[in-house]
């Protein structure tokens, strides 16, 4: 007999809903609304005394990218828990690409402290102020590059969770379709110029997709009686 410990599947998915809705929100507070508000595009010097002005927030926003990271880890493991019942090798593919993915991210959060260590003072008797504030400045480029091969990588887990999802038995076909499209426009940012030009309809599908899976994992979660006999026969 199995221990009475082992929690269900429906359990399983009401926890990724919640890690997934957590890694939504730290990773928009460190990666988008925080810069949104001290950074000011194409101007170094306004970035770099929104950044000094604002010293705790910036560094809020580097702690939610390190957040948003460790939750995203959590979600990969419950991912794979959940689907490896449809198809075990794409469900170890996909966490397998998506840690990949994180590893950059958090590259690129480490990226957010070195404006800090520019803009610092300490390097005023080499560099001329406007120096180090263009300095600041690239490295948040940087971060922004760096975000964007995440996405490219967190577009194809998208596209392998939809797959395992629309191939499930224990969740709607029409959510695994909508994160097949999500996916697809996050793959856009391969090509920086093409994610450029489609902005933001690119992100549209993403919208429906993931804000479908979060609703649906966190109300409903998994159908547990399916979810076993996928199991059993896998």
């Amino acid at each position: 007999m199995k221990p009475h410990t082992e929690k269900s599947p429906r359990f399983l998915a009401r926890m990724a809903g919640v890690f997934y809705v957590l890694t939504a929100l730290t990773s928009v507070i460190g990666e988008s609304f925080i810069p949104g508000r001290l950074v000011v595009p194409g101007n170094a010097a306004a970035t770099a005394n929104n950044i000094l002005a604002h010293r705790h927030l910036f560094e809020l926003g580097f702690a939610s990218l390190l957040i948003a990271v460790v939750f995203s880890i959590a979600l990969t493991v419950l991912f794979y828990e959940l689907f490896k019942p449809v198809n075990r090798i794409i469900s170890l593919t996909a966490a397998f690409i998506h840690l990949a993915g994180l590893s950059i991210l958090a590259f690129s959060s480490l990226l957010l402290l070195a404006p800090l260590v520019v803009l610092s003072g300490k390097y005023l008797v080499v560099f001329k102020v406007e120096q180090l504030q263009a300095l600041a400045y690239m490295f948040l480029q940087l971060n922004i590059q760096a975000w964007n091969a995440f996405i490219a990588f967190f577009g194809c887990y998208c596209v392998l969770i939809g797959y395992l999802i629309f191939r499930s038995a224990f969740m709607p076909r029409i959510i695994g379709a909508l994160m097949i499209f999500a996916g697809i426009g996050y793959l856009t940012f391969l090509l920086p110029s093409l994610s450029s030009y489609l902005s933001p309809y690119n992100l549209v599908p993403a919208a429906f997709g993931e804000l479908s899976l979060m609703i649906w994992l966190l109300a409903m979660g998994v159908n547990n009686q399916r979810w076993k006999e996928q199991a059993g026969a896998a």
